[in-house]
This record gives structure tokens, sequence and C-alpha cells, in this order.
């Protein structure tokens, strides 16, 4: 194996296995899903033998997930917050009509997915990791509208580096006001592909502006609602605040900052957040898997004619130490007092 830990993107890297699960069943006269899933197992074919009509395929009937091992300072493996992960899929499965992954399958299949893979964990001190992409699609060939019965839980490991290139930087935002990414009780709080394809046409125009997108909420489009695929974050004194909407998905990472930031003495506040309430903030960022914490140093809003700065366009110390508290514990630098890692025995 020859990889430059170092020099990884967020991009896909191969590794040799991925692990496979298989539900096949029926509704009965009330509309129960009956059936059961396999036992995962371990494989090297990397492609999906589908039918045409699969009803991922059809009508979008598929989530997603994604979760990261760290190797830690210690050398031991970190798995973070799979159980976490694990039940958030199982919400999404539930809004979509599917049939959810029991945590214990789900988490057997992301150690296994591991163990298979195990030369595929990035050193200590890379800044990368080993990612698993879980996903579930449904597979029940169907023309007519209406959800499948049968479905493959796949989990996708690879080693990534940072998602943002580059050490702890700021990023800068511009506003679109125009595109929805998902809407008010739809499926916005649920992690899936149709959320993320929909917000491809403003990411992109972002993106050759050589910036990244910040959504507005479908309803008014007064109000924060994501940034690109993450969650916003507004400091202000002691005040952490973060959006509250229905159509947001619950980011994992922001829990997490929310338990360390109480801890570090913050007030947590998830509530709507108007655009303009960004001249208020000292400090601001966006969270998640991928980014972990994206400090942002400025917001442009060209349909009003307003930029929004924050500090001196480097991270601040507030979300700095923030980061830096989550990463501790995510390589086994601080205990892990919450019981978030699981971690890998040798």
């Amino acid at each position: 194996m020859n990889i430059d830990w170092s020099s990884l993107g967020f991009h896909y890297t191969e590794t040799d296995y991925i692990v496979r699960s298989t539900f096949h069943g029926h509704r009965d006269e009330k509309g129960q899903l009956i059936g059961q899933w396999s036992e995962p197992i371990a494989t090297t074919d990397k492609y999906l033998h589908l039918h045409v009509s699969a009803t991922a395929l059809q009508y979008g009937q598929e989530a997603f997930e994604g979760l990261k091992a760290f190797r830690g300072v210690d050398g031991r493996i970190r798995i973070f917050r799979m159980e976490a992960n694990a039940e958030r899929m199982q919400r999404s499965a539930v809004g979509l009509y599917m049939a959810p992954v029991p945590t214990e399958l789900f988490c057997k299949a992301i150690r296994l997915a591991l163990e298979k893979n195990i030369d595929f964990v990035p050193p200590y001190e890379t800044g990368a990791t080993l990612y698993f992409r879980p996903l579930l699609i449904g597979s029940t060939p169907r023309l007519g509208v209406g959800p499948g019965v049968d479905f493959e839980f796949v989990v996708i490991p690879s080693p990534i580096g940072p998602y943002y290139p580059g050490k702890f930087h700021c990023t800068t935002f511009i506003i679109n006001h125009h595109v929805d990414r998902a809407a008010p009780l739809g499926t916005g709080q649920f992690k899936v592909g149709g959320n993320y394809a929909s917000s491809f046409r403003a990411t992109e125009a972002a993106h050759l502006q050589g910036y990244d997108c910040m959504f507005t909420d479908a309803k008014t489009h007064t109000l924060i609602d994501e940034c690109s695929a993450s969650n916003f974050i507004g400091i202000r004194g002691n005040e952490y605040i973060t959006p509250k909407s229905p159509s947001i998905l619950p980011s994992i990472t922001n829990d997490s900052l929310m338990t360390l930031a109480r801890e570090q003495g913050y007030n947590v506040i998830r509530r709507e957040i108007p655009v303009t309430e960004l001249s208020e903030f000292e400090e601001a960022g966006c969270c998640g898997t991928a980014c972990v914490i994206s400090p942002i140093g400025k917001v442009i809003d060209p349909e009003n004619g307003k930029i929004y700065t924050f500090g001196d366009g480097t991270p601040g110390p507030k979300l700095t130490a923030l980061y830096q508290a989550l990463q501790d514990i995510q390589y086994g630098r601080k205990e892990d007092v919450h019981h978030w890692c699981t971690r890998i025995e040798d």
C-alpha cells in the first residue's frame, strides 16, 4: 500500500472490502413490513447488481450515513458515535418507508468493515481518518409509484483527509435565496440523497465563484437553514446559537459540540436565526462529520447587498477551543466521559 496520508482529500479511495446485508420482505394486510436482515458479509465486489426498476433508482428510496474511525494518540482505533449514526439511519428509514437496520447489525457491519480494512486506518497526526459510508437502498423492481419491500444495506469504507484542505481555517459563504435544499415537513430532517441532489445547482454555482453556499429556509427565505451540507453555529458572548428547523438534518457532530459547549459554560440555544442576526455574532462556523467545525470568516448576501464578517479572517478562540475539545476525545487525548467512542481493542 502506497498512500500519502497527509495529502488525502475528502475523496473516495478504494479499500479491499465493503460489507453488505440484504432484506427481503412483504407487507401484511395492515401494511407492516415483514422480513429479516441477512448477516453482514464482507466482499471485494464494489458493484451492486440492481434491477433497473429498483425503487432506489425510480423513486429515490434511499438513505445514508457518515462516520469515522480515528487512530488515537495511544495507537488504538476509536469509532465515533456509531450507535447515534445507527439511530439516525433508522429515523431516515422510517421516513422513507424502508426497513430500518437494527443497531446491532449496523454496528456489526461497521466493525466488520473496519476489521477487513484495518490497514487503511491512517496513522495518528496525519489529519486523515477512515470514513464509513453506510448506504440503505430500495431494491424491489417497481414502476407503479410506491415503496419497495426489498433492501440492500452496504458499508463503504474509505480513508479521507480534511473536508476543507489545509490547516484549520476560515471559509466564505454566499447566501442563495432562490434554491430550496429541503421543504418544511419534507425530508430535510432525514439523511437522504434527494436533499443533497437538490442542493447541487446552488452549491456548484457558489463554488464557481470561490465560495460555499448557505441556504435559507424554504418558507420565508429569511432564516438560516444549512451551510452547504452542515449545521450553522453562531457565537455571541456566552451563547452558542444554532438553527432549529424541521428541514435541517440533526447533526451528530453539532449534538456533541452542544454538550461540550455547555461544559465550557455556554448557554446553548436552538431556535430560528434570521439572516440579519449574522451581524451580531462574534464567531460563526458550520459543523458536521466531514468538516468537524469549519469557521466562517465572511458571509455574502448579494440579494440584500450585505457582507457579514467575523473576526479578523482567522479562526476565533471560542470555536477553536470547541474544535480542539472534540478532537481530543476523538483521538483519545482526553477522557471520553460521554462514552461516544467505541474503542477497538488490539
